[in-house]
C-alpha cells in the first residue's frame, strides 16, 4: 500500500490535466477487472462482473489535485498564475512547483506583501528565466502546475504528502480492485476527473453508469488537528463513515450497512459530519432518477495544503471497509 501511495502521488495531475495519475492507475488495476476504459471527460472507468447483475454499484475517487495555470508571462521572465481549484495561498507560498514537462520554479508573493494582502493576484513563479523569451521556451500560457511532490514518513504510521487529497482515495479504491475475492453486484470502478472544479467528471459516469447504490471515496477534515473544533473526526479513529457535508445528506441504507460491516469485520470505524464542502458523492447521488450513495473518508490534517498529513492505519481501515461493502454488497 506504501509503495502504490507513493507512486500515485509523485504523478502530475492538476486538474483537466490527468493523463499521468491515470496511466498509472490503467496500468495497476487491469489485469484485475474485467473491462477498463476513458471517457470522453478522461474518467477512467474499470467494471467488474458481479455474482448477481440486476444491481450496479459505482465506487468513485478523483484523480484530480488543486493547482495553479499560468495566465501572463512578464518581460522579465516572471510567470503570473491563477488558481485552479481551492487554493490556500498562504500555505502554497513559498514552495517550489513543478510544470507537467518538469520545469520547476518557485512560487512567491511580491516583496512586501503582508499576510492579511495575500491573494492569487500577488503571486508569481520564478523559473530562473533571464527574459520573457527564455521562459516561453519552457511555460506557455494556460499550462498548470502544482507543489512539487512530497512524500515524507512521520512518528505512530503517519505520513505527511502533496496531494494526499485525493490520491489516497484512489489508493483505497486501486488496493480493493487487486484485493477483491468477488464483487457481489456489477461494480464500476470510476476515477474521476475535476472534481476539485466542481465534481464535473463524475456527473457524466454517473449519468452514464446509472448505478443503484453508490461509495465515494475521499478525505475528509481530522478535527484533532490545533485550531480546528466542532469536528468529530480524528487521526486514528479508523474508516470515517459520512453522514452529511455541505453537498449532501447520505443515504441512510448506505451508512447503516457499512456500519454493520465494519463491526462485523471489527474494522474501526467513526462517523463524518462535515460543516464545509463536499465530494463526488452528491453528484452521484442526483444521477438520472438517483441512487443510494455515501462515503468513506480518510480522515486528513491540513488539506489543500503541501503537507497533508493522514495515519496509514486509517488508510487500511478505508480499504478493508470499502473490500467488504464491494464482496457483500447490500443485504
Amino acid at each position: 500500500m506504501i509503495d502504490l501511495i507513493k507512486r500515485f502521488t509523485a504523478c502530475f495531475s492538476v486538474a483537466g490535466d490527468e493523463e499521468q495519475l491515470r496511466t498509472v492507475i490503467e496500468k495497476e488495476i487491469a489485469p484485475f477487472t474485467d473491462s477498463i476504459s476513458v471517457d470522453a471527460l478522461g474518467n477512467l472507468i474499470a467494471y467488474k462482473k458481479g455474482e448477481c447483475s440486476d444491481k450496479k454499484l459505482m465506487v468513485a475517487a478523483h484523480m484530480d489535485e488543486i493547482g495553479f495555470v499560468v495566465t501572463y508571462i512578464e518581460d522579465s521572465g516572471i510567470i503570473r498564475v491563477s488558481n485552479i481549484g481551492g487554493i490556500n495561498v498562504i500555505s502554497s507560498v513559498y514552495h517550489t512547483v513543478r510544470f507537467k514537462n518538469g520545469t520547476v520554479g518557485v512560487l512567491a508573493a511580491e516583496s512586501g506583501t503582508k499576510p492579511e494582502e495575500m491573494k492569487m493576484n500577488k503571486l508569481f513563479i520564478d523559473i530562473g528565466a533571464r527574459n520573457k523569451k527564455e521562459a516561453e521556451k519552457k511555460v506557455r500560457i494556460g499550462d498548470t502546475c502544482a507543489v512539487t511532490p512530497v512524500f515524507q514518513k512521520l512518528l505512530n504510521g503517519r505520513y505527511a504528502a502533496k496531494a494526499f487529497d485525493n490520491r489516497i482515495g484512489c489508493a483505497v479504491v486501486a488496493d480493493a480492485v487487486r484485493t477483491l475475492k468477488r464483487a457481489a453486484v456489477d461494480t464500476y470502478f470510476v476515477f474521476t476527473v475535476q472534481e476539485e472544479v466542481g465534481c464535473r467528471g463524475s456527473k457524466p459516469a454517473a449519468n452514464s453508469i446509472m448505478p443503484d447504490y453508490a461509495v465515494n471515496v475521499d478525505v475528509t477534515t481530522s478535527g484533532d488537528a490545533p485550531g480546528e473544533k466542532g469536528l468529530p473526526v480524528k487521526l486514528g479513529g479508523g474508516a470515517a463513515i459520512k453522514i452529511k457535508d455541505k453537498s449532501v445528506i447520505c443515504s441512510r441504507v448506505i451508512i447503516d450497512r457499512l456500519t454493520k460491516l465494519a463491526e462485523r469485520n471489527k474494522i474501526k470505524y467513526q462517523y463524518e459530519i462535515l460543516t464545509a464542502g463536499g465530494t463526488d458523492t452528491s453528484s452521484m447521488q442526483i444521477a438520472g432518477s438517483g441512487c443510494a450513495a455515501g462515503c468513506i473518508s480518510i480522515p486528513s490534517r491540513y488539506i489543500h495544503s503541501p503537507l497533508e498529513t493522514l495515519d496509514i492505519a486509517d488508510v487500511r481501515a478505508c480499504s478493508a471497509l470499502l473490500t467488504a461493502f464491494i464482496e457483500d454488497g447490500i443485504e
